[in-house]
């Protein structure tokens, strides 16, 4: 039983970075998924890929792995450069602007 630690990026659809900070173990999938037939639905008979764990520190997750004797990968993050605007969302209507707005 394998597992990969990692903390996870934003997704597309948010802009802030809310609920990236958390470290998560998961389990890699044991066996291939299958479709249904009838309904064309995919299924698994390994549960373990329904398990994640969220931890507040890598650290604390790589300690629960050793103990429970769980082999794991650690993926670190990228570190993205946060984008701070000096006036922040107001700026883009400010009356003292210097150059044009434009959409």
């Amino acid at each position: 039983m394998r597992a990969r630690i990692y903390q996870p990026a934003k997704t597309a659809m948010q802009s802030g970075v809310a609920r990236t900070h958390a470290w998560v173990l998961e389990f890699e999938p044991a066996s291939r998924r299958e479709t249904d037939p009838l309904m064309g639905w995919t299924s698994s008979v390994d549960t373990q890929n329904q398990v994640r764990i969220r931890f507040d520190t890598c650290e604390a997750a790589e300690d629960y792995a050793r103990s429970n004797g769980i082999e794991f990968d650690v993926t670190q993050p990228k570190v993205r450069k946060p984008l701070i605007r000096q006036r922040g969302y107001g700026e883009n209507f400010a009356t003292d602007r210097k150059g044009v707005w434009t959409h």
